[in-house]
């Protein structure tokens, strides 16, 4: 009888809960500053998403706002998995694909879920933040947002579900060169979803359980007599070349594959044959290519807790930044640093290593966006020291030791009896679950920050004078009001992306087309051919202190004056009421009217 009681009370919670109305949900909550007040599209951010959890949330965010969010697929995996990227723009306000885009990827190496949690929540974020917060609505009426929340579906299914894969996705390799493929791979010899470690007990072995901690292994002092020796992962020796898990799944880095850069194997370790041989980074190449108003870019990895930025190579290789271009990096990567504390701006050849083929190299030689890519996790959020970074003590004292596998005994089939534990794959490298939505939100303020600086033009003044012999004078001054310009040094350089256009309208003939380059002494830049469309090789943004700008490239004045602002003025026959309109590739649109 009491079950009975007991269950018929839960279901009746679970019922009365079921028919609450918004309003009666809003009386049950006191809203919590810059968090959605009562979100449409219910979410967890304390675990991590399978690719059915990805592509049920990524669909219930595109059914609930259809005005702002785009769901598609822009290829398959390997396996026939498909690649979700979601557009994320307030629809009304224009076409986003005419506004600067803002590209965002994770899990491009299968060990690295947490990508997917940071761009995920960065989509649900802008999309349940947007009807109460007037920085997200202005946000998304003037950018888009493309958030692809996994590039690496296959290997994200097979670490969710089967084991522990490499780092890259599972397309087959023979990587201990015996013309067999993947024949050798990790075993879970106990059976519970985990590849852990192995240790077998050898008083010749050179560890010992750790006296103040026995789950922990320490290395025996000189003199010593040790208790274990380490087998490495649970596996077998599968075909029979007397090594053990040495030709597992794939094998190779989806991050060496990009055509900027790139080095073969012997040279990058992890390059294939050439550059994008792989389906899935195919696939985010041919919608970036597709979509040159992408801007900026945000990749997510772990671990480290470091915004890393490039070059990539020493000397930068083709893609070498100008001083503008730095500036604007550093500016936005150190203000990074104070919205995820724990984290560090580093440049990834000198800080870290040399990178040949990376994915940063690619959006930013090749697409020309300013790009990031943050390193997910330091051990510093465990106890926001830099010095305590304990991981079993961290696992014992907040984590209750449930990230710890504890040692079992079982029968190895070469090495006898050994036993089988160790931290769980879910640890190491992978937010605990408390600690996930407070790293996914500040990943994410990072990136809408980093969007907000992308390029805004605004023609800020409009000017008609009459010069006589019925003639008039149209004048327009054209503002970046962001960090980031139309056009990167490198794009520039290589011609990637067309010039931005100031083009005069109503007018009955313009007779000359120029652009101010010191309005004080009336020196101006005539452009000979189409003056009603004038050119500007790119539009600084407030950062620049005037290098950039006009038909001179990447030196000189901009436009008329200094940084952001260029100007420009026609001479046309006939007209009363002008419209000067700016489109750019990467700045969006913008226009007014004279007066």
């Amino acid at each position: 009888m009491k079950i009975i009681k007991y269950f018929s009370v839960a279901l009746a919670v679970i019922l009365f809960s079921t028919s609450i109305s918004p309003a009666q949900q809003d009386a049950m909550f006191f809203r919590a500053a810059g968090s959605p007040p009562n979100p449409k599209v219910q979410a967890s951010w304390n675990k991590y998403y399978t690719n059915a959890g990805i592509a049920d949330l990524c669909s219930r965010l595109a059914k609930a706002y259809p005005n702002l969010v785009t769901m598609e697929s822009i290829g398959k995996s390997y396996q026939g998995r498909d690649i979700i990227v979601l557009t994320v723009s307030d629809k009304k306000a224009g076409n986003p694909d005419l506004k600067p885009g803002f590209w965002i990827d994770g899990n491009i190496h299968s060990i690295e879920l947490q990508g997917t949690e940071m761009a995920l929540y960065t989509a649900w974020y802008l999309c349940e933040m947007y009807a109460t917060n007037n920085f997200i609505r202005e946000l998304l009426a003037e950018k888009t947002f493309y958030i692809a929340p996994t590039i690496n579906p296959d290997a994200r299914e097979y670490f969710t579900s089967v084991g522990v894969p490499p780092r890259s996705g599972l397309v087959p390799r023979d990587n201990d060169r015996d013309g067999k493929f993947d024949e050798d791979g990790a075993d879970d010899m106990n059976g519970d979803g985990e590849i852990s470690q192995m240790r077998r007990k050898n008083p010749e072995g050179s560890y010992i359980a750790d006296p103040k901690d026995p789950r922990r292994m320490i290395r025996v002092e000189p003199g010593q007599k040790g208790e274990y020796e380490l087998l490495g992962q649970e596996g077998i020796d599968n075909d029979g070349d007397g090594q053990v898990n040495e030709d597992g799944p794939g094998g190779y880095d989806g991050n060496r594959d990009w055509g900027f850069n790139w080095e073969p194997n012997y040279i990058q370790s992890g390059a294939d044959k050439y550059p994008f041989t792989f389906p899935e980074n195919q696939a985010v190449r041919d919608f970036v290519s597709k979509h040159r108003n992408i801007a900026g870019s945000q990749s997510f990895h772990n671990s480290g807790g470091m915004i890393l930025r490039g070059p990539s190579v020493q000397g930068g290789g083709a893609e070498a930044y100008s001083s503008a271009d730095n500036a604007v990096i550093e500016a936005i990567g150190r203000t990074g640093e104070k919205i995820i504390p724990g984290y560090k701006l580093l440049t990834i050849w000198k800080d870290m290593y040399t990178v040949w083929g990376g994915e940063l190299d690619w959006m930013h030689g090749a697409m020309g966006c300013f790009v990031y890519s943050n390193e997910l996790w330091t051990p510093y959020l465990m106890f926001y020291d830099t010095l305590n970074t304990d991981q079993y003590e961290f696992d014992r004292l907040l984590l209750f030791e449930d990230a710890f596998i504890p040692w079992q005994k079982i029968n190895h089939p070469v090495y006898g009896e050994v036993e089988i534990g160790g931290f769980s794959k879910n640890y190491g490298r992978l937010h605990p679950g408390f600690l996930l939505e407070t790293d996914a939100h500040r990943n994410a303020a990072f990136c809408i920050y980093n969007a907000y600086q992308l390029p805004k033009l605004e023609v800020t003044k409009v000017a008609v004078k009459n010069i006589g012999n019925g003639l008039k004078e149209v004048s327009a001054t054209i503002e970046n009001k962001r960090m980031i310009p139309t056009h990167s040094a490198s794009n520039l350089r290589f011609r990637i992306d067309p010039p931005d256009y100031i083009t005069l309208e109503g007018a009955g003939t313009v007779l000359a087309g120029m652009i101010v380059r010191n309005e004080d002494l009336n020196i101006n830049t005539e452009q000979k051919k189409n003056p009603a469309r004038l050119e500007i090789q790119n539009i600084p943004g407030y950062l620049s202190g005037g290098s950039g700008g006009g038909q001179g490239g990447r030196g000189g004045m901009s436009g008329g004056g200094t940084g952001n602002v260029v100007k420009v003025k026609w001479i046309v026959k006939g007209g009363d009421k002008f419209t000067v309109r700016v489109e750019s590739m990467k700045g969006g649109q913008a226009s007014a009217q004279s007066q």
